[in-house]
């Protein structure tokens, strides 16, 4: 914060340095023209006589006349220096609260609730983190010390043209309200522009990165045209936004200059008709030719500087919509408990806060520590939703959850989950190698840790037979892979940290049921002590858990192992006899086939 006060310190002086210079420069040359080559009365101030008649006065600078080019020289390499500087420490301001900028709100993203983020669009979020704050840092650069710079010009121009003329003085700013009435029509009018064209390209920036993630999906169902249509759509639509912005642009630019040229030619006029009647000098003239610019111009400009200044307002509006979104609560009490204990869910019931709508009814279970945990539920019956209690990203309505006898509300957040490892049925890979993306578990994790988690997520083979084995890029979130290959380069990044619980949420769908076997017989050897839930469809797996739990319409229906829930009238034995049929179908066909290739090959 010091330096950046310093800095705009410095450019504060600097634009003061190159307004005061800008004033110099005509001056020095009325001056030449109606006291040095002519012989009318200085109109500097008594300060500055005082050094000029000390060299010799009127007659020391006709001898002299190159001094006054020297000091028109010298003023243009000043105002080339303070305007190097000015623009320097601008520029070095500005970025350091960018910087700072998007540092923040990167931090303040990472702290927001699991909530936030399933509303929230990436795409506009991107926009708002990128583009919002390279708008408040264009205007940070340019146009806020063009406020003062219009400050200082206004102010000065009209000092030093009423002592000059007040009757041409007036003449000169005949045009000045309506252009100034103009430069505020124009801001109000814009910022709503403004507005609509941000929220039209976060939903274009929404639309592009939707599109892009999902563009197996898009290709599989042949969709192509109808994702173009759609950003077609959104282009469209920031299309007609932008036009409305820059026709705006155009009317206040031409306005402006119109109102500003007229301006100045009826200064000139004027100007020119009461030097020719000899009321005032020829220098007078070039001072009110040249001020009146230097007075219109930021006035002008000053439209430009509040559109950029609503422009930044929107951006910093949309920055706050973010910083000012609650973040998840800070615990300072929280503890950091061993969380190896039972997992019990006690009379929990939970609606989402959108909509109120319950989506547990009062589910009571107890998982035994060690043990394996298996749950079956239909489309919307909450299975997730245990998942996302159970890591804290939501808390229960009513009811509590322990781990080992600990209520996990007062559970450090970061703590629970840092032992609660996850594993989703679309896992997040990263655009980086296999290895990378298995060993982001941990800071710096050893080679044979990363390979053994790689053997029990039965994940070695595959990895072995790729291009560049463990070095093999998986393209952006994993398209080069397979959902069976990505699914088990999560589950041996999740085995890489040392979990106290372990969750698979429908996280082994996509391998078949071997391997799907030989990862749960190696987790049973290897996470002996770690308790581990398996929320799934498949029956094979189902059947190897300690206990099974049947989740319909929030609510715990059944509970049992695979042999007493099989016997039961139910969900799980509806799915288990579809399940079983299904499988005698495929021995029977495969059988089928094997025997009609032997029957050929006989023959």
């Amino acid at each position: 914060m010091k330096e950046n006060a310093l800095r705009y310190a410095g450019t504060l002086i600097s634009t003061v340095a190159i307004v005061i210079i800008g004033f110099l420069t005509p001056l020095v040359l009325a001056e030449t023209i109606d006291c040095i080559l002519g012989n009318e009365p200085s109109s500097l101030p008594e300060f500055l006589l005082v050094p000029i008649r000390a060299l010799g006065g009127r007659e020391f600078f006709r001898a002299n006349l190159w001094l006054m080019g020297l000091i028109l020289v010298a003023l243009n390499v000043l105002n080339g220096v303070f305007s190097f500087a000015k623009g320097r420490l601008n520029a070095q301001t500005s970025e350091t609260i960018a910087l700072s900028l998007r540092r923040k709100l990167y931090d303040h993203l990472q702290k927001l609730p699991f909530s936030y983020h399933v509303k929230a669009e990436t795409g506009d979020l991107i926009q708002r983190c990128t583009s919002d704050v390279d708008t408040i840092r264009r205007f940070l650069s340019m146009e806020l010390m063009e406020v003062v710079n219009t400050l200082l010009m206004v102010t000065i121009a009209l000092s030093m043209l009423i002592t000059r003329s007040v009757k041409i003085t007036l003449i000169s700013m005949v045009l000045v309200p309506f252009l100034f009435w103009f430069a505020m029509w124009f801001f109000k009018k814009v910022r709503s522009s403004f507005r609509e064209s941000d929220e039209a390209e976060g939903k274009l920036s929404a639309v592009l990165q939707e599109n892009l993630s999902g563009v197996r999906v898009v290709r599989a169902f042949g969709q192509q045209e109808r994702e173009v249509e759609k950003f077609s759509a959104a282009n469209d639509d920031l299309k007609k936004k932008n036009r409305r912005l820059t026709d705006l642009l155009a009317i206040y630019w031409g306005g402006g200059d119109a109102l500003s040229m007229g301006q100045q030619m009826l200064t000139l006029l004027v100007c020119v008709y009461y030097a020719s009647q000899g009321e005032i000098s020829v220098g007078t003239l070039i001072i009110f030719t040249n001020y009146i610019g230097m007075l219109l111009f930021p006035i002008r400009q000053l439209g430009r500087t509040l559109s950029g200044a609503g422009k930044a307002l929107i951006s910093m509006e949309r920055i706050q919509e973010i910083l000012h979104a609650p973040a998840e609560p800070e615990e300072p009490d929280a503890i950091t408990p061993d969380l190896d204990g039972d997992i019990v869910f006690d009379h929990v019931s939970f609606a989402y806060p959108d909509d109120g709508v319950p989506v547990l009814h009062d589910v009571s279970f107890t998982i035994p520590a060690g043990k394996t945990a298996a749950i079956l539920g239909g489309t919307g019956s909450g299975k997730s939703t245990l998942v996302y209690l159970l890591q804290r990203l939501y808390e229960p309505t009513s009811g509590v959850i322990t781990i080992g006898g600990v209520d996990i509300s007062k559970v450090d957040r970061k703590h629970l989950r840092r032992h609660v490892g996850l594993i989703l049925q679309e896992p997040f890979l990263y655009s980086k190698s296999i290895r990378d993306n298995v060993g982001i578990a941990l800071k710096s994790p050893e080679e044979k840790d990363v390979v053994h988690a790689a053997d029990i997520a039965a994940a070695t083979g595959f990895i072995s037979r790729a291009d560049k084995g463990w070095d093999t890029l998986v393209g952006e979130r994993g398209v080069t892979l397979s959902g069976g290959q990505k699914q088990r380069i999560a589950i041996a990044r999740t085995l890489l940290k040392d979990n106290n619980i372990l969750i698979f949420d429908d996280s082994l769908s996509a391998v078949d049921t071997e391997t799907d076997a030989s990862i749960r017989s190696a987790l049973r050897h290897e996470k002996k002590g770690v308790t581990t839930l398996i929320i799934s469809h498949r029956v094979t797996t189902l059947s190897q858990a300690d206990m099974i739990l049947v989740l319909e319409d929030g609510r715990i229906t059944q509970q049992g192992s695979h042999g007493e829930l099989a016997a039961q009238e139910g969900l799980y034995q509806r799915i288990n006899r579809i399940q079983s049929v299904l499988e005698e179908e495929l021995q029977q066909a495969c059988l089928a086939e094997q025997q009609a290739a032997f029957t050929g090959e006989v023959n």
